[in-house]
């Protein structure tokens, strides 16, 4: 029998999707000797085959989106096309103006790219949208200016999936001449997109959150917007000269395939997914203290994102050992700073570290929802108990006194509001410590520290109460050196027990 462990439900479709097979299949066929794997810019036959491959993929990715074929430029993916658009555009139109506008809920594809330009002597205004997460056009109207050249507006935002109102940001800019992109690569597949419908004239979209490969994405360039735009890169002639090099034909002919089964599925499956969002949030809201990130606002049907009141997101995360989630965009994962995001909706650093974003896939089920609903509610209690936050439902600390003839000593670092709250209760009984328990809103590495220093704690004397210091704690727990500063917090607990400890007379 296996004693490997069971996968992890898989609830993180707006990070990457698995490739579908009918597609896994369509790039075999481009790999091998006996297969179109001829580089396609050959005029040999062999390379002639895998140019009608990638122009039949070309059709597929303009056909999702409502796009001509030769308005689709291949790219690695949604970041570079995201770069193209942005520098290329801002600066191809120097001359004209050096004003940029974006949103402070962008994805880093589109900010990053805005903050070199600013280096480069630009100037951008960062938006900041209503709390519901949309921009309103009338600020965005505001924000527009004689020497403005580009605006930069994603129609799904990648952590909250709200969507923007695209049609009227991007007629604001069509009617003063300036140009419009839109970062399209959690909308693409998603909801309805017709490009020729809408005034937007560059828009980035990316195989790898539609079940094609990663690798490979596309920005659609207007037909009269081609002189708008100039190269990153030199060499070689392809894409029109806009993204030269040898064209990868497997993740291509993928991508176009990945397309092809998206536009068939699309109405089926936007139905499917916001049955199966909305039944999760019901039952999540159900735990109360529970907030949805993005309510009131239209959303993209396989996205919830929720914060949770007095627990901490990545603690969460990472008590979900059953399940595949994120506490925000998966770009942003792995730093300890709360979503840029949520802090932009005006939640609080609380609030934002403790959010979840569950997004739903093609191969997402009801037993799956069901499954993640009692997983989280399980763990946000046990967290709740845990957090100087959590009210009802923990230890009564002020009765507890760790067995007869002890005294309670509690202190405390950090607070409310604060992205690390720690509490530390002493049965002290003379000059010695009989029991210690404590009380945590914080991440991981400060649960595990704080759990270990109750058991280093137990027969301290006031004197030597504290063990060692914060650094020395970090390397025996094995804590980062990015998380070294929640361990200050722990620190200070401790010290403020210290203070709250009467020296015998």
């Amino acid at each position: 029998m296996s004693t490997a462990a069971a996968a992890p439900r898989y609830l993180d479709y707006a990070a990457t999707t698995p490739v579908d097979p009918a597609v896994a299949a369509a790039m075999s066929g481009c790999l091998t000797a006996g297969g179109d794997f001829a580089n396609p810019s050959s005029t040999h036959a062999p390379g002639m085959r895998a140019a009608a491959r990638i122009e039949a993929a070309r059709a597929q990715v303009a056909a999702l989106i409502g796009a001509a074929p030769d308005e689709i430029v291949f790219t690695s993916g949604a970041t570079e096309s995201d770069n193209l658009g942005v520098l290329g555009v801002a600066r191809a139109n120097a001359d004209r103006g050096r004003h940029v506008v974006s949103a402070r809920t962008e994805h880093k594809a589109v900010l990053d790219p805005c903050k070199r330009l600013e280096k480069e002597g630009f100037s951008v205004t960062y938006l900041s949208p209503s709390r519901s997460g949309v921009i309103e056009p009338e600020a965005f109207a505001a924000a527009l200016r004689p020497d403005t050249v580009l605006a930069s507006i994603m129609y799904v935002n990648n952590e909250i999936g709200v969507l923007q109102d695209v049609a009227a940001l991007g007629a604001l800019c069509r009617e003063r001449g300036i140009a419009f992109h839109s970062d399209c690569a959690q909308a693409a597949g998603k909801v309805p997109l017709d490009v020729h419908a809408l005034p937007v004239d560059f828009v980035s979209v990316t195989a790898h959150k539609l079940y094609g490969p990663k690798g490979v994405g596309a920005l659609y360039v207007r037909r009269g917007a081609k002189g708008l735009l100039q190269p990153l890169l030199y060499g070689g002639g392809q894409e029109r000269s806009l993204r030269p090099g040898t064209l990868a034909t497997h993740q291509i002919v993928g991508f176009g395939v990945a397309c092809e089964i998206a536009a068939r599925e699309l109405p089926r499956e936007a139905s499917r997914l916001t049955a199966l969002r909305e039944r999760l949030w019901q039952s999540l809201s159900e735990l109360g203290g529970v907030h949805l990130n993005g309510a009131g606002a239209p959303r993209v049907p396989g996205i919830l994102n929720v914060s949770f009141e007095a627990v901490e997101g990545e603690s969460l995360v990472s008590g979900l050992t059953g399940l595949a989630v994120s506490t925000g965009a998966a770009c942003n994962s792995a730093t300890p700073d709360p979503s840029y995001v949520l802090r932009a909706l005006g939640r609080d650093t609380q609030l934002a570290q403790s959010s979840l974003r569950f997004s739903l896939g093609r191969f997402s089920t009801e037993s799956d929802v069901e499954f993640a609903a009692e997983a989280v509610r399980v763990e946000v209690r046990r967290l709740r108990a845990l957090s100087p936050a959590g009210g009802a439902g923990g230890e009564d600390f002020g009765a507890w006194q760790g067995g007869g003839g002890a005294t309670l000593v509690s202190g405390e670092g950090g607070g409310p509001g604060q992205e690390t709250w720690v509490r530390f209760h002493l049965a002290v009984a003379g000059d010695t410590v009989k029991e210690a328990r404590f009380q945590a809103f914080g991440c991981p590495h400060t649960i595990d520290t704080a759990t270990w220093l109750c058991g280093e704690l137990r027969g301290r004397s006031r004197a030597a109460l504290i063990p060692g210091t914060p650094a020395s704690w970090a390397a025996k727990r094995g804590v980062p050196a990015e998380k070294l500063g929640r361990l200050l917090v722990v620190e200070d607990a401790l010290r403020a027990c210290l203070q709250a400890w009467a020296p015998r007379r």
